[in-house]
């Protein structure tokens, strides 16, 4: 009755080749192909299943028949004509988690066949083990199955499967291998176009990090000094690059954790693919899982296209953290989740993709005091706390001081196109006497701006007051004073600041009148207050 019904139309079945060729996206290409398979009234479902890389093999209902598990058949896409389907029916014809090995039913022993061929079912109940994979259909009226593997140069790359109540037309059946090995070339090229364009998205996101990743190692250099400490660093590096575990690097603002990081990351099996450097501390609140795991076209207001998250971006690389910390609570509890169970799906979607990266972690907080605090999750603090590297402020290793400031001094003449200047034990002196509150960034800074001023000639660093062991460095100079005649020019320099800082302390920072630093010293107040803006010197602040 169907078949005389529904008359077939070979020149609507070619028109239909030519669109799918000409069809770019792998999604549009597959709605077509099974709204045009949907047309004969006998056909009340169908889907279309891919060979692609085995993914969730742990809880796949399968898995203990599974032969191989590199690869098995992925639900693509799936649409009925059936009503009224109890939902588990419905997962079962539509969701893209639905996973069959390959040999296992109809279908996965169609796809074990490398030649490619269809296997026509007319009553499944004459042959009920074929029909592993689609149990769901002993509760529906379907009757006949009809699957027709897709071949793209001899080799089986998935399956087209039907499902009937009734006869199919006969003049249709030599059609369904045409349309399968036509589907097969243009699927591998929608494919190829969508790798492409996920490769250049990638690149282009990549290129972004990289110039940011290549202006935060400004700050640093590479990893020189002779301190112990920098030694202990380097030897657990050599010991955790190997392997895939996380770490979590620990460290105040400046220490140089981004370096560390890359140099655990260059050290690596998983060192010619991207290391991603996320600022946890910059991204919106609401704007976290989309940047984490990506999102498609239409999730939410503004996306307007389909985006790759940090995750995609670092596949089989590395992900580095950067203030873990700042991660909102019910961010941490779907990053744990991803970190367990080593896949994601981006906003919006129900396509699971595989998370291939290793996590590298780093903070300037007291996690521990965090997960005390009930602002960090105990779990996801010990799941990226495996292996823990602490790296000491510049003021526990000054040891490194002189190599650090020569490699900058260098750095910072070829990129600011300067002349080199002289760099004399004084002012190694001087930024050993330094607290250093902002670390190696911020000695990489003084250094650029003490080179721009001075011209190719000595290098003189002018450092805040507030961190200077004004004690030590004055008996420096007068020690060393008395072992010659002389001072030099910074010692003199030096010597008059903290003369005059002295001056300001005993007059409780009086500028003028009885008593005033000025009249002290025995100069115009307006000197006075001159030489101490050239000087740097301000007035501390009281509590």
């Amino acid at each position: 009755m169907s078949e005389q019904k529904y008359q077939f139309d070979p020149n609507r079945a070619i028109n239909l080749l030519l669109e799918l060729i000409a069809t770019p996206s792998l999604e549009e290409l597959l709605e077509k192909m099974l709204k045009s398979i949907m047309a004969p009234p006998a056909i009340v479902c169908a889907q279309i299943w891919l060979l692609e890389k085995g993914d969730i093999c742990s809880v796949c209902p399968y898995k203990d028949k599974c032969q191989d598990r590199s690869q098995c058949l992925h639900l693509h896409l799936g649409t009925t004509k059936l009503k009224n389907l109890p939902l588990k029916i419905r997962n079962a014809i539509f969701h893209s988690d639905n996973r069959i090995p390959i040999g296992v039913g109809i279908n996965g022993q169609l796809c074990s066949n490398s030649h490619g061929e269809s296997e026509h079912l007319f009553n499944w109940k004459m042959n009920p083990q074929k029909i592993e994979g689609c149990e769901w259909i002993k509760e529906t009226e379907i009757q006949g199955i009809v699957a027709t593997s897709i071949v793209y140069q001899e080799k089986v790359i998935g399956c087209v499967t039907v499902y009937t109540k009734d006869k199919l037309p006969s003049e249709g059946k030599p059609w369904g291998k045409i349309y399968a090995n036509h589907l097969g070339a243009a699927i591998t090229t929608s494919k190829a176009l969508s790798e492409i364009q996920k490769l250049k998205s990638q690149l282009e996101l990549q290129n972004n990090y990289l110039k940011e990743a290549v202006f935060e190692s400004k700050s640093f250099g590479g990893l020189v000094g002779k301190s112990v400490a920098l030694q202990r660093i380097v030897s657990q590096i050599d010991l955790v690059a190997p392997t895939d575990a996380s770490v979590l690097i620990l460290g105040e603002t400046g220490t140089g954790k981004e370096l560390v990081a890359y140099e655990i990351h260059k050290r690596s099996p998983r060192k010619s693919e991207p290391l991603i450097a996320v600022n946890c501390a910059s991204i919106p609140k609401d704007l976290f899982e989309s940047e984490f795991f990506g999102h498609i076209k239409g999730a939410f207001t503004g996306a307007v296209k389909d985006r790759a998250g940090f995750f995609e971006m670092a596949e089989r690389g590395t992900l580095f953290l950067d203030e873990v910390g700042e991660i909102p609570l019910d961010m941490q509890s779907k990053l744990l989740r991803v970190l367990q169970e080593k896949c994601y799906m981006r906003v919006g979607d129900d396509h699971t993709r595989i998370a291939d990266v290793r996590i590298i972690a780093a903070t300037n907080q007291k996690l521990k005091k965090a997960v005390e605090a009930g602002t960090f999750r105990e779990d996801l603090y010990y799941r990226i706390n495996v292996f823990p590297i602490e790296i000491p402020p510049l003021r526990e290793r000054k040891e490194d001081i002189p190599l650090l400031t020569q490699h900058f001094v260098k750095l910072s003449v070829k990129e600011l196109r300067c002349q080199t200047p002289f760099l004399t034990q004084t002012a190694i002196n001087t930024l050993m006497n330094y607290n250093w509150p902002g670390n190696i960034r911020e000695l990489r800074n003084i250094v650029e701006r003490a080179i721009i001023l001075s011209r190719g000639k000595t290098l003189h660093f002018n450092l805040p007051e507030e961190h200077l062991h004004h004690s030590n460095n004055s008996n420096n100079l007068l020690s060393s004073s008395k072992k010659r005649t002389y001072l030099t020019e910074m010692e003199m320099l030096q010597f008059e600041k903290e003369n005059l800082l002295s001056i300001l302390n005993a007059a409780h920072w009086k500028i003028k009148g009885p008593g005033g630093a000025a009249d002290l010293l025995g100069i115009n107040p307006t000197t006075l207050i001159s030489r101490m803006k050239k000087m740097g010197l301000h007035r501390p602040k009281t509590d």
